[in-house]
């Protein structure tokens, strides 16, 4: 039994190795890009829609709900970001209903790009909103002794993220996997459906916790914006 993905290796020579968990990213990656290309290729705004454009419509509209309801004014700047790591997470977790399957989301290394990215949106979105210089002050609010924290703090919530989302997506694999060689006729629909369950729990709570970073840098770096203005008008 796997503990995750990456070891199995289909090509290795020197430091460069193809594993399970670079070939099923790369698959749900290129799925992802297919439905997407199929679904928007007939978006009409006729009163009569298809079925996969009124799931699409009710999908954007959840997700820049729940943006807005973290406190971003403007979902149509985010949900490019919030929406595909959460599209990826979600599909990633949903194909454990495929027979061998391993989501990808079980490896560490996944898990550790999808936080770091994270790491980089924050910082991108709060320049974007503030400026360069408005969002750096940010961090050494409310003195310039709190920078080393402030620092420690980004990189801890990091580690948060990718801790968390590899060790709820490894363990229930492992679980089931125990369950099923214990019982392996009683087991396999209900575990598999609260494996579902647990993804698509796992895809919203990464998502949601992404949305609030973003909000947090970007409300921070406007109060220290305004409170400059003060200042200098004052």
């Amino acid at each position: 039994m796997n503990l995750s993905p990456d070891e199995t290796v289909f090509w290795e020579h020197g430091f460069f190795s193809i594993n399970l968990t670079l070939v099923t990213t790369w698959a749900i990656m290129l799925l992802l890009v297919i439905a997407a290309m199929l679904i928007t290729r007939r978006l009409k705004t006729e009163v009569r829609i298809s079925r996969w454009q009124s799931f699409l419509e009710i999908l954007v509209t959840g997700i820049n709900q729940q943006i807005k309801e973290v406190g971003l004014k403007h979902p149509e700047h985010y949900i490019g970001f919030i929406g595909t790591l959460f599209l990826f997470i979600a599909t990633s977790n949903l194909l454990i209903i495929l027979p061998w399957y391993e989501p990808p989301t079980g490896s560490l290394s996944t898990t550790a790009a999808l936080a770091i990215s994270v790491l980089f949106a924050v910082p991108f979105f709060g320049i974007q909103q503030s400026g360069f210089a408005g969002y750096l002050r940010s961090y050494i609010k409310p003195s310039i002794i709190m920078l080393p924290f402030n620092l420690i703090g980004e990189v801890s919530r990091t580690l948060a993220l990718m801790i968390r989302l590899f060790g709820n997506i490894m363990s229930g694999g492992l679980i089931v996997a125990v369950l099923l060689s214990i019982a392996p006729f009683l087991f396999p629909v209900v575990m598999t459906a609260l494996g579902l369950l647990t993804g698509m729990v796992q895809a919203y709570i990464f998502s949601i916790l992404a949305t609030v970073y973003i909000a947090a840098a970007i409300q921070e770096s406007k109060r220290t914006k305004t409170k400059l203005k003060q200042i200098q008008h004052g």
